[in-house]
């Protein structure tokens, strides 16, 4: 997937927020390790598809379902539709 200038600088400013327990490897790896996930159209959240979700330490449950609140892969799915 191709990343314009743009957004590689604010996934790096992203990045620098705040630490990964897996060193960012969804977005080193080229996107192709990031989480399953979907947009829900909340601000801060999206929905983790993930088999088990609560092995992440960015899974928040909600009911029956998870939400993911990791701001790399919440830009990434949100902004740049992965």
């Amino acid at each position: 997937m191709e990343i314009s200038q743009e957004s590689k600088k604010k996934i790096e400013s992203i990045m620098a927020e705040f630490k990964c327990p897996k060193n960012f490897k969804c977005y080193k790896a080229g996107l192709d390790n990031i989480c399953k996930a979907k947009d829900r159209g909340l601000v801060m959240y999206i929905d983790c598809l993930e088999k088990d979700p609560k092995e992440c330490m960015f899974a928040t449950p909600f009911g029956a379902e998870h939400f993911c609140r990791c701001p790399l892969c919440v830009y990434i799915v949100k902004e740049l539709k992965k």
